[in-house]
């Protein structure tokens, strides 16, 4: 099927640069089947046909968000263990009502999740949870792309059946939906996983030639109780264990030393940045322009919607933008440029996805959003970029494309029947309540 926008304002990452970008005020894109294949200014040729031509007058294409950290199912949980540290709200909130968990209650939290992500303009999500199975039939019945990943803990003996199972989903579900599910491996963290478990991973991700992706240094206890027990830092305990020697995404990254970013930064690893659970967890602020300028590629992630408690990356790229300035002082320290790369182009081509995204240009995967800009909140424009990143919200989102397939148009799903949804949640919710 061809599909042509026309008429419309097109933002693209620049590459080579963290924090450029190309604007053609008024032209076109082609998409053909999954691809794009021509993007240029001006009028439309009379040449081209297509099946659907969208008229985008008033409003701006862009690459779909890739939320760099969830755990999908968790919607399910949204709400509860409200105002509580980390700790306490893992052992008295969050574990108890996980152990209610059923395999449909994954399906369905997983489609809230995917649909609320797909109406904010995300088009691929990295998620680590359990309930994979339930995940994946998620992901390829809504038409999202994601990478998916079956989180495990504890030491080598007590995870073998959890490293079994990942390694199943591994080979039933990678390159399904016509490339649009991957995985990596997930182990939880250094201070919740034996450092022999953690070399068996590292070992396990080369022969199957995948990822990790794990939390890092997300609370100041975390470092301590690691520190503690092994007398290095959390980033040491990867290095030791060989888990940089594999491509890693490392979520939060909140309380890292300058040895840890230089580390982390030789290792060529992702640092997923998750601003508005950090900060209502009150884990702290990740020094985003410390890596960056060690050259640590970073992304945005929304965590779990029961310590966000939205999935909305406009929310973050705001939150994400505002506490870097406050918490240095310095308003130039991460420009919104920089930002919304983030949001878009976070992981270096190749790493945990199947084909090219996060750029309009031709041979990219057609994974686009559509903002309508004829609102007052996103009026006058001095700038499409600041704009996004500091008055856009998630409902500015007009139409959601993945893999050439419009998946929100007009601002409704067109893949997921949002009534049932809704109506399968509410009836689940009741016993989460602890």
């Amino acid at each position: 099927m061809r599909t042509v926008f026309r008429d419309i304002t097109i933002l693209s990452p620049e590459i080579g640069s963290d924090s450029g970008w190309q604007v053609i005020e008024r032209g076109y894109v082609v998409v053909e089947g999954s691809e794009i294949s021509a993007v240029a200014s001006g009028d439309l040729p009379a040449e081209i046909d297509a099946e659907r031509v969208i008229d985008g007058r008033g409003k701006v294409l862009l690459p779909g968000f890739v939320n760099l950290h969830s755990h999908a199912p968790m919607t399910l949980l949204r709400g509860l263990g409200e105002d509580l540290p980390l700790e306490r709200w893992l052992t008295e909130k969050i574990f108890p009502a996980e152990e209610r968990l059923s395999a449909d209650d994954y399906y369905w939290g997983s489609l809230l999740a995917i649909a609320e992500m797909l109406l904010s303009g995300t088009t691929c999500f990295f998620d680590m949870y359990m309930g994979v199975d339930q995940i994946a039939q998620a992901v390829l019945e809504s038409g999202i792309r994601a990478n998916l990943a079956r989180g495990f803990l504890g030491d080598l003996e007590s995870a073998k059946e959890r490293l079994a199972e990942a390694v199943s989903l591994y080979n039933r579900y990678h390159g399904a939906g016509e490339g649009r599910l991957s995985f990596l491996l997930a182990p939880h963290g250094t201070y919740t996983c034996t450092p022999d478990l953690l070399r068996h991973t590292a070992e396990l991700a080369g022969e199957l030639g995948v990822g990790i992706h794990i939390h890092l240094s997300e609370a100041q206890t975390e470092n301590q109780t690691v520190l503690a027990r092994y007398g290095k830092t959390p980033t040491q305990i990867l290095a030791e264990t060989g888990l940089l020697e594999q491509p890693l995404l490392a979520a939060h990254g909140v309380h890292l030393s300058d040895q840890d970013i230089e580390l982390l930064a030789e290792a060529g690893a992702v640092v997923a940045h998750c601003p508005a659970s950090n900060m209502k967890l009150a884990s702290g602020v990740a020094r985003l322009d410390a890596l960056r300028q060690a050259g640590v590629r970073v992304g945005i992630g929304t965590d779990g919607a029961a310590s966000n408690n939205k999935l909305d990356m406009y929310e973050e790229l705001r939150l994400a933008g505002y506490l870097q300035k406050v918490s240095t002082g310095n308003p130039e320290s991460v420009p919104a440029g920089y930002l919304l790369q983030r949001a878009i182009n976070p992981v270096p081509e190749g790493f945990g996805l199947l084909a090219p995204v996060g750029c309009i240009e031709p041979g990219y995967q057609a994974d686009l959003q559509v903002v309508d800009f004829g609102k007052a909140h996103l009026q006058p424009v001095h700038d499409y970029v600041s704009n996004l990143v500091y008055a856009a919200k998630g409902s500015d989102v007009e139409l959601v494309m993945v893999a050439g397939k419009v998946l929100v148009d007009g601002g409704e799903l067109t893949t997921i029947d949002q009534e049932k949804l809704f109506a399968e949640v509410n009836k689940r919710s009741a016993k989460f309540r602890v």
